[in-house]
């Protein structure tokens, strides 16, 4: 039995020597490329924590001291440490680990955190619940220098600061990047810390000094660290995290795991909040990915170790299609500017930033920020694209409402990764969107079906400049184009045979599955006619006329069905004194756990088949 397998819980690290640490980092590696070679997910992050995650395991004794990863997708080496390293093989599969934090997994997963700057806000109250609990735990957040471009994590850090008797250890986690090279005054900073050209041959020196002198153990780690304090002064007086009055260790080397031992072990000794700021390099170890320039392997599809290539082509995806339209537009409208959130790649901003940099702001993970600042923007004259992934949209709901829509500010949001997405779990699928956007007055909302009605919807969508609009489209690849055979009002007829029997009214690429229903109605004679009404809010008073005419509406959507469109269709039908039965296809307001989307949507009724037995069976 290999060493890691062997590894059952936290405190079997301490029973090890130097040498077998060094062969146990080793080994999580090599489990690590193997595992996400296979079925895909976070490898750069969790290559670049090996070390750090093993010392954090080693002065901290898990679950009694609570340990938080910020985003967690950079827990995996965590979970291996916890007992679950057997069971790595069927990460993110269903059924196996998630590829998150997951309480039902291990006591060791605090919170199922896979939003970013929200460790310290937790570790925060857990921290105050132990005080006033009289218990004298400590709790440590491992947050990555992009987290720290959230404004949460500030609110946090401001709060952390106000106690100084509170046990808490905050782990910077520097590696330079978010997906991409983290962006702002604080990347800048923390660059400046770690890059300086004085400090690294100054503490060199210090180094060589102390190694000829009797001096070991803590009592050397203390002096040198007295020492570090005493450069860094000289070189950046005032201390950012020491001005916030947090006791502040670092830069240490995150791959030199007894000195990141030493920096936590004297961090754990002050009794109060403190930060211990740790380089690490993505993707550490496995060369491939430490040279990949895009991400660093952030997170990968399953792939060829030898040469990192994925294992499989990819279709063409909804993100490049909306990438290729949106440079097309900034051509044709020099007022169109884009805004991400960290995420310039993922949203398919690249090519719009490669060919206009100075019309392309990315804000770190700020989304509120982002938002009202594309209010601003807006304001000024120019009309901003801002691309986030649909769930990430969820933390700005505020802004949306107040900043953007209360003004009348021509703002296009583009949500990415809408409806269910699957593999990443519950706080990944965008499924909630719509009906939390149901609620803002003027803001108008498309969901295409195809790769041609984004185009044509994202076009139409950043023409509108006195309110905002959104754009949302699912994860992965687009299926061929639908072409309408007829229109009704704004919406398009997809397909009309028979007698007046059954309207099938579906949401964006939901019609491919209302499509195949209506293959199965018209097999047992039923009359279907199927429309798209590409725009979803407000939905066309047609819609209602036509409905009246039908025996029952039936309406397919991949988002909540709470406060959905079909919800919003059954009001319509109400408030026209309208009496035709309607049935409401979409997805319950619950929290799935990790599968593909197929499986989720099949789960839920979301099938051609399944929705053509329902309408039979209400027929």
């Amino acid at each position: 039995m290999s060493t890691l397998d062997r590894i059952s819980q936290p405190s079997d690290l301490r029973d090890l020597t130097d040498a077998e640490l060094d062969a146990l980092a080793e080994e999580i590696r090599e489990r690590l490329i193997v595992a996400v070679a296979t079925h895909g997910g976070h490898l750069g992050p969790n290559l670049g924590v090996v070390e750090l995650t093993m010392a954090i395991h080693r002065v901290f004794d898990s679950p009694r001291d609570r340990v938080i990863f910020d985003t967690g997708h950079q827990a995996y080496v965590h979970k291996m440490l916890t007992g679950r390293a057997r069971e790595f093989e069927r990460l993110r599969i269903e059924g196996g680990l998630s590829g998150y934090p997951s309480q039902a997994e291990s006591p060791h997963d605090v919170v199922e955190n896979s939003h970013a700057s929200t460790s310290l806000s937790y570790a925060d109250g857990l921290a105050k619940a132990n005080t006033v609990q009289g218990r004298p735990d400590h709790v440590v957040a491992v947050i990555g220098d992009g987290a720290l471009t959230g404004g949460m994590a500030w609110e946090a850090l401001n709060n952390i600061a106000a106690d100084a008797d509170r046990r808490l250890v905050v782990v910077v986690n520097d590696n330079g990047r978010s997906y991409r090279p983290t962006v702002g005054g604080l990347a800048n900073h923390l660059a400046r810390l770690r890059t300086n050209p004085r400090y690294e041959p100054a503490l060199k020196a210090v180094r060589e000094r102390l190694s000829n002198t009797n001096v070991v153990g803590q009592a050397a780690y203390e002096a040198l660290h007295a020492i570090k304090k005493g450069l860094k002064d000289a070189l950046y007086p005032q201390g950012m995290f020491e001005d916030l009055g947090l006791k502040y260790v670092g830069p240490i080397d995150g791959h030199d795991r007894p000195a990141v031992e030493q920096a936590l072990a004297q961090a754990r000794t002050y009794g109060g909040p403190a930060i211990v700021h740790v380089i690490t390099t993505k993707g550490q170890g496995y060369q491939i990915a430490v040279a990949n320039e895009e991400d660093q392997m952030h997170q990968a599809k399953a792939f060829d170790r030898t040469t990192g290539e994925a294992l499989a082509v990819e279709p063409t995806s909804w993100t490049s299609v909306f990438r290729d339209e949106l440079v097309r537009i900034g051509d044709e409208r020099p007022d169109v500017v884009a805004i991400t959130a960290a995420m310039l790649s993922p949203t398919g901003l690249d090519a719009f930033a490669d060919k206009f940099p100075d019309r392309t702001y990315d804000v770190g993970i700020a989304e509120q920020h982002a938002v009202t600042s594309a209010a601003g923007l807006a304001m000024g004259g120019l009309h901003p694209v801002v691309a986030v992934y649909s769930t990430f949209l969820n933390r700005a709901f505020d802004q949306v409402l107040l900043d953007v829509a209360l003004h009348r500010c021509g703002v296009t949001f583009v949500l990415d990764r809408a409806g269910v997405t699957g593999d990443d779990g519950p706080s990944h699928n965008g499924m909630w969107d719509m009906s939390i956007l149901q609620v803002v007055p003027t803001l108008s909302l498309a969901a295409p079906r195809d790769g041609a009605r984004l185009r044509e919807l994202l076009r139409e969508a950043v023409a509108v400049d006195d309110a905002p609009t959104v754009v949302r489209f699912p994860k992965g690849g687009v299926s061929s184009d639908i072409e309408a055979v007829d229109t009704v009002g704004r919406s398009d007829v997809l397909f009309r045979e028979g007698d007046e029997d059954v309207l099938v009214v579906a949401a964006g690429p939901m019609a491919r599955q209302a499509l195949d229903a209506a293959a199965v109605l018209r097999a047992e004679g039923v009359g279907v006619t199927v429309v798209d009404p590409r725009w979803v809010k407000p939905l066309d008073p047609a819609l209602v006329e036509l409905a009246a005419r039908f025996r029952l509406l039936v309406t397919v959507e991949d988002s909540g069905r709470v406060g959905g469109m079909g919800s919003v269709l059954t009001q319509m039908l109400a408030d026209a004194d309208v009496r035709t039965p309607v049935r409401v296809h979409g997805v319950t307001q619950e929290f799935f756990d990790h599968a593909k989307r197929d499986v989720l949507l099949e789960r839920m009724g979301l099938t051609g088949a399944a929705i053509a037995a329902d309408a039979l069976a209400r027929l």
